[in-house]
């Protein structure tokens, strides 16, 4: 185990860290990489949708929490696929449960997404 480090040789280390996580879950998931491809064409869009600013930011924080869950997701299933190969129940527990965390977060967006967009007054 490392040696815990402080100030901000911790928060340079934390960083570089989830910096290295982004990367390789750009390179390894075709999920992650499907949804921040989308994004990147959905948020220059949200400037031209005539909606407040909360509006705005409920549209953006929703999607960040598909990428967040999506990550998560990710991460279970490498720990899982590290234990070992041979399946066992609560391997395709975990992922499933996993899955479906990412499931509701994108239900959670897109029922953000089409009521602001299409179902709120103007």
């Amino acid at each position: 185990m490392k040696p815990s480090q402080k100030g901000l040789r911790r928060i340079i280390n934390a960083n570089r860290y989830s910096f290295r996580g982004l990367v390789a879950a750009l390179r390894s998931e075709a999920a992650f990489r499907q949804e921040c491809a989308l994004l990147i064409i959905i948020v220059p869009t949200l400037l031209f949708v005539q909606t407040g600013l909360i509006a705005k930011l409920l549209l953006i924080i929703t999607y960040g929490i598909v990428l967040i869950t999506e990550l998560l997701n990710s991460a279970i299933e490498a720990v899982v696929d590290r234990i070992g190969p041979d399946f066992h129940e609560l391997s395709g527990k975990a992922k499933d449960i996993a899955s479906a965390a990412v499931f509701i977060s994108i239900l959670l967006m897109l029922i953000t997404w089409v009521s602001i967009l299409f179902l709120a007054p103007s």
